[in-house]
């Protein structure tokens, strides 16, 4: 209905035809909880515009410099809910520059101003000081959600800022963030009298806490339903936790594989026994086959296991999956080897999304892993399968075929071949054909990286088939510039490109200058990129901030690391010396 009155050009006897009062159209769009909804509808017609533009509480945010505070003011009045990501992907790997940017505090202050009633602010890759924390803390009366993830910058001292003053804060999640730990003792900072929180999550910070603390905080808050404990909770602790918050439907467990008696093993699994609700589990560091048992009678509604920090093998997880009917989402080891995921395809017809990480990346004589026929085994006997995260030492062109042909309703196809440059094992030839299948069978296709051998024919499967690929993630691949060319030239709904290791130049880069205004970023490093190519960029493209961050002796004249993205606040003014921006 929406799309259907946005091709309706307005005029006065259809304007007039479809007035509504403001509060009824107001009431009607906070049904609408899709961004992309939302920004169609406010197109439809100025009343439209101004009925969205005052209803939206929430608003996501991409690039933290593709939009300016006082921009989004003005554009949305009564916000109550910020996401917001900093730093581009690439410095998980340790390639953007520490320094960098994405300070939050350069939104904290104009929000406080515009916003003082903000409820909710998650953040990705931003950098967090315990000043911005503690000024959070103390400016938003109401706030209640507080998500970080892998963000930098803060200790514990910003935590225990938030946990003494944030009086309704329902939502604590701390996930893959550098945290300096400064006292294990900051859950202790909230206050006896407060009962409101309901998601806890702190399993990625590496330090100790007061446990004590933490069992009476879990005590008070009988609201509490997801709790991610850190790798310092024994299992004699947790089975104390579970016997206080039976309610929890997610769970992310310490530590488990220290020493139990019978009588507290007997207790730890009668605590498990009492939690019928848990559809999530993760943590289960360090886990053995010892005590998996006492997480069978937990089993039964799973739906999301993950068991990314624990180094099982195959036939340890293939007990496990007995008891996991229901599961849709796996993040395992490749300790499981193929056997673990023949039992995924044996045992789990639901799955969904898969994602295989490797133990070791960088023991290139690792002899276990994953190979082409885990993989296959899982798309015979897991028809649903729609996103996979796939690392493993080796592939073939008939494997990848077989696997979409099996499951041809991936949106998320994301296969990494460690060794750069490896090709088809059996057949030597380059994984050309077997990335041609994905796009050509996979329609529904939204975010795709390419790896193994590849030339430039790949690429022009990409651009011809893939008509609902978002994003591509592609490195050492390539045999021109003509492969981003093509890319360039087709997939209409593409919003980000990520490059490293390749052989595409200037002419690759300014093929996309149609392209580009309609992406969210571009990203190239270690490419055949020049300063002169991305100034033309910048030059002929004035509404893209083009940003080149150069590595101490470099050549003056080569762009190592190329970060291209629209804005409507211009050229930003936190650059450190080493981010030109052009």
């Amino acid at each position: 209905m929406i799309m259907e009155s946005k091709r309706k050009k307005e005029s006065p006897s259809s304007a007039g035809s479809t007035q509504f009062p403001d509060e009824v159209l107001e009431r009607v769009l906070a049904f609408l909880t899709s961004h992309k909804d939302r920004s169609s509808v406010s197109l439809v017609c100025k009343d439209w515009y101004n009925a969205e533009r005052w209803s939206r509480t929430h608003v996501f945010i991409g690039n933290c410099y593709s939009v300016s505070p006082e921009i989004l003011a003005r554009r949305f009045p009564n916000i109550r809910s910020v996401t917001l990501k900093g730093k581009p992907r690439f410095s998980d790997f340790n390639l953007v520059p520490q320094n960098w940017g994405a300070d939050i505090h350069a939104w904290l202050v104009p929000f406080a101003d515009k916003y003082p009633f903000l409820e909710e602010l998650r953040l990705k890759r931003m950098t967090v000081s315990d000043e911005s924390l503690e000024y959070l803390a103390a400016n938003f009366q109401n706030f209640k959600v507080l998500s970080l993830l892998s963000c930098d910058g803060f200790s514990t001292d910003g935590l225990a800022a938030i946990a003494t003053h944030s009086k309704n804060l329902t939502e604590l999640d701390i996930q893959e963030n550098g945290v300096e730990d400064r006292s294990g003792s900051w859950l202790s900072c909230f206050p006896e009298s407060f009962t409101s929180l309901e998601v806890l999550n702190f399993a990625s910070m590496s330090a100790e806490v007061n446990f004590d603390a933490l069992e009476r905080l879990v005590c008070r808050c009988k609201s509490l339903k997801v709790l991610k404990v850190n790798k310092s909770i024994s299992l004699e602790q947790l089975q104390k936790l579970l016997t206080r918050a039976p309610q929890l439907v997610e769970l992310g467990t310490g530590s488990f594989s220290q020493e139990l008696t019978t009588r507290q093993y007997a207790e730890l699994e009668s605590a498990f026994n009492n939690c019928k609700n848990i559809h999530t589990l993760s943590g289960l560091w360090e886990a053995t086959a010892l005590y998996l048992p006492v997480l069978y009678p937990a089993c039964a509604n799973l739906t999301f296991l993950n068991l990314s920090y624990t180094a099982l093998q195959g036939g340890d997880l293939a007990k496990l999956l007995v008891h996991c009917p229901r599961l849709q989402r796996l993040w395992v080891l490749d300790t499981v080897e193929d056997k673990g995921l023949e039992a995924v395809g044996s045992y789990c017809p639901l799955l969904e999304e898969l994602r295989v990480f490797p133990a070791d990346p960088f023991d290139e004589e690792i002899i276990h892993g994953v190979t082409e026929e885990g993989f296959v085994a899982v798309s015979f006997g897991c028809r649903r399968l729609h996103y996979v995260l796939y690392f493993c030492r080796q592939m073939t062109n008939a494997a990848v075929a077989t696997i979409v042909q099996n499951c041809p309703d991936f949106t998320h196809f994301r296969l990494c071949i460690m060794n750069p440059g490896q090709p088809d094992y059996l057949t030597n030839e380059p994984m050309d054909e077997a990335f041609g299948a994905v796009v050509k069978t996979c329609t529904k296709l939204q975010r795709l990286s390419v790896s193994g051998l590849l030339t430039d024919l790949t690429f022009e499967y990409i651009g011809k088939y893939a008509k609902n690929l978002e994003t591509l993630s592609v490195a050492f691949a390539g045999s021109s510039g003509r492969g981003m060319e093509c890319v360039l030239g087709g997939c209409p709904k593409l919003r980000k490109l990520e490059i490293r290791d390749c052989p595409f130049g200037n002419e690759a880069l300014l093929s996309g200058l149609e392209k580009y205004e309609s992406m969210r970023s571009l990203w190239m490093s270690a490419c055949n990129v020049t300063m002169n190519g991305c100034r033309q960029l910048a030059r002929k493209m004035p509404r893209l901030n083009v940003e080149v961050m150069k590595e101490d002796g470099s050549d003056d004249s080569q762009a190592d690391k190329v970060y291209v993205y629209r804005t409507v606040a211009g050229p930003r003014r936190d650059a450190p010396p080493s981010v030109l921006t052009l």
